[in-house]
């Protein structure tokens, strides 16, 4: 056990002690005497704290202190009851700081007791409870905050998980306070009890026990009682000027001394004029001329002297901003800063910015959180953070996605708008301006606010601005997610996985594969929108198979045959045929005929004018499925898959190819084509 830990056990045994068996007035006053230390060393550490949780266990410390004082308080009556003398300090209270006098005492102990429970205590019970409220309530904000400074890259996982950790504990401490001030309040009452109490008993053991006259008992039990209620009263109303300064310190990373001198005395205009004032009631008023006079001139000479200090802070900033500037150029090292490229960026006019500011009601922000998590869900990778900047170049409505620096697509809107899409069964078309949906490319009108019910009756479509660049990022964002897959990406998907299967990974990283051909395989299989989620499997496959092969290529066809349910549940709808086209047996044995293996991979030597053909065939057999509002699908076997996939990628970009051996056997199938050339 540390000896902190001891330290606080025998704190709080001593009060336990106190309270149970009488202790000698020595021992008393030196225990009253460190209970006051304590109260001191508790309001100057919560003075020149820098922030609330700097005290984060206050609530425990003030619970402490208060049984601790009360177990003092007693002792000290248990010796005036007894014996009638309980030691020197409380003696000295009583005859010194109560000025030796019954009435005198009486009164100061009375404003001790009213400043603290009037004034400090129901103030500080009042801020206590409506802090905690309000910061209860701004929790949920200040999230979304993090989450959007974390999207947009303004701060990394670490301080985002640093700044939700600070919330959560001042939610914690400014509960927590809400109730530990009722201890102070509490603790004033008992005060004020334990010594009306203390002041009965005493003059009736001094009268009834010790033989002495009622005026001598009077006189001498007072003087003791108001000094035990001065030495009890002075220590609980520092801890209660502490509580009041904590709860009303707020959560700001300043100086609590250089902050309140700066806000009171900081601007030299005032100073001016209260020495005025201070100088003028000096000279035409009966007030003492010398002293109102003095204490003006010292305010104008501060105020002079502050406003000379303002403008040598002035000069200094503008000066120190120069040379910052100047050395930020020299700097070689902030070239290198030039030449980073985030891997996604959304950049706007400045008539999309309300979309995106949460003080103007904008959520595009935290559909960027959405897309992220939804992205990762869906095909198990960790997409980039999103970059979210305007740009004055741009139409004020319009918007430009980039990927690693290079605009990939770009959209328009209108603000206040909707678009209304015909999804085909609309009877009765509606009026409003053409255009076409940016991620799909399908026609679309933008209709008003008024026209938006009346739409959605008719069966249209209808979606939001921030609902049209949402989904058109998302699209973008699966179009070239392989691209995004970074060699760190991979290694920290390996790293998650060692968590759990240590022996998978020891067994394929690196001894079998590299980083590197991890990450061409799970690219593959990103580029024809094949999840990664299921990486124990991806990574069984390739151990299995990586002694025989280290083609990427060929690994990527064993790892779809091993996802076969994930891509059947994928193309081919449960309980329903599925319309395919399949390839010409005598064209699969051409392309296998035309497979040249070199060292660096294999590649197709077809006559171009086959292709031509062959490409012309796909496009008629594709169009039958479309006509049929099916999914263009077309069928394979297993070892020509990959090279009609990489033959056709160019020129039907949503073309998808699969092998009989990525089909679950309960799937059915129907060939409404066969691709022949």
């Amino acid at each position: 056990m540390r000896k902190a830990d001891l330290g606080v056990a025998a704190y709080l045994l001593a009060a336990f002690i106190m309270m149970i068996i009488p202790i000698p007035k020595g021992l008393l006053d030196v225990l009253l005497a460190c209970n006051i230390a304590i109260a001191f060393t508790v309001l100057f550490t919560t003075m020149f704290s820098q922030e609330v949780l700097d005290m984060s266990f206050y609530p425990t410390i003030l619970l402490f202190t208060t049984i601790f004082r009360i177990a003092l308080n007693i002792s000290s009556t248990r010796c005036i009851l007894t014996t009638g003398d309980p030691g020197n300090v409380v003696r000295t209270f009583g005859s010194y700081v109560g000025g030796d006098d019954l009435i005198v005492g009486a009164i100061v102990f009375l404003i001790l007791i009213i400043v603290q429970f009037m004034i400090i205590n129901k103030g500080s019970e009042r801020v206590a409870e409506v802090t905690a409220r309000f910061t209860l309530d701004a929790m949920p904000g200040k999230q979304m905050a993090i989450d959007a400074d974390l999207n947009t890259g303004a701060i990394d996982d670490a301080e985002a998980k640093r700044r939700r950790e600070k919330i959560q504990e001042e939610a914690s401490f400014f509960g927590s306070m809400d109730g530990a001030v009722k201890y102070v309040k509490g603790d004033a009452t008992a005060g004020l009890i334990i010594t009306v109490v203390n002041f009965i008993g005493g003059i009736a053991m001094g009268v009834l026990r010790r033989d002495m006259d009622f005026s001598t008992a009077l006189s001498d039990i007072s003087i003791l009682t108001i000094g035990d209620g001065l030495v009890s009263q002075i220590p609980s109303l520092l801890i209660s000027l502490s509580t009041g300064i904590l709860v009303t310190k707020g959560s700001k990373d300043a100086d609590f001394g250089s902050v309140l001198l700066r806000q009171v005395f900081g601007i030299p205009k005032a100073l001016y004029i209260v020495g005025g004032i201070m100088a003028g009631l000096g000279i035409v008023s009966p007030f003492p001329t010398l002293v109102f006079v003095s204490i003006g001139m010292v305010f104008i000479v501060c105020g002079r002297v502050i406003a000379g200090e303002i403008e040598t802070a002035k000069i200094e900033g503008e000066i120190n901003e120069e040379e910052a500037a100047a050395e930020e150029i020299r700097q070689p090292e902030n070239v290198n800063s030039l030449l980073q490229v985030d891997p996604i960026e959304l950049e706007f006019g400045y008539g999309i910015i309300p979309l995106a500011d949460v003080n103007q009601g904008g959520d595009l922000l935290d559909r960027v959180v959405m897309i992220r998590r939804q992205i990762a869900l869906e095909l198990g990778t960790v997409v980039p953070i999103i970059r979210l900047r305007d740009n004055i170049q741009l139409n004020p409505n319009q918007y430009i996605i980039k990927i690693k620096g290079i605009q990939v697509s770009e959209g328009e809107i209108l603000f206040d708008h909707y678009m209304a899409m015909n999804p085909g069964y609309v009877e009765e078309e509606i009026t409003g301006i053409p255009t076409f949906e940016p991620s799909f490319h399908l026609p679309a009108i933008w209709i008003t606010e008024g026209q938006r019910e009346r739409a959605e009756s008719m069966g249209y479509t209808v979606v939001d601005p921030p609902s049209i660049i949402a989904t058109h990022l998302t699209e973008i964002i699966r179009q070239h997610i392989a691209e995004l897959l970074t060699r760190q990406d991979v290694q920290n998907l390996v790293n998650n996985l060692r968590e759990t299967n240590p022996s998978l990974v020891e067994e394929l990283v690196p001894k079998l594969l590299g980083i590197g051909e991890v990450q061409k395989v799970l690219q593959n299989l990103l580029k024809e929108g094949i999840s990664v989620r299921d990486l124990l499997t991806i990574f069984e496959t390739l151990a299995d198979y990586a002694s025989n092969t280290r083609d990427t290529d060929i690994l990527t066809e064993y790892v779809r045959q091993s996802l076969k349910r994930a891509i059947s549940g994928k193309f081919f709808p449960a309980n329903e045929t599925t319309s395919v086209v399949t390839l010409d047996p005598k064209l699969e044995q051409e392309i296998m005929s035309s497979v040249k293996q070199t060292e660096n991979g294999a590649y197709l030597t077809l006559d171009p004018e086959k292709t031509r053909v062959m490409m012309k065939a796909v496009e008629n057999e594709v169009a039958k499925l479309e006509n049929l509002g099916k999914n263009p699908i077309v069928i394979t076997s297993p070892i020509v898959r990959m090279y009609f996939k990489r033959l056709t990628e160019d020129y039907f970009k949503d073309l998808i190819v699969v092998s009989y051996n990525e089909v679950e056997n309960n799937i059915e199938l129907q060939s409404v084509g066969m691709v022949t050339a």
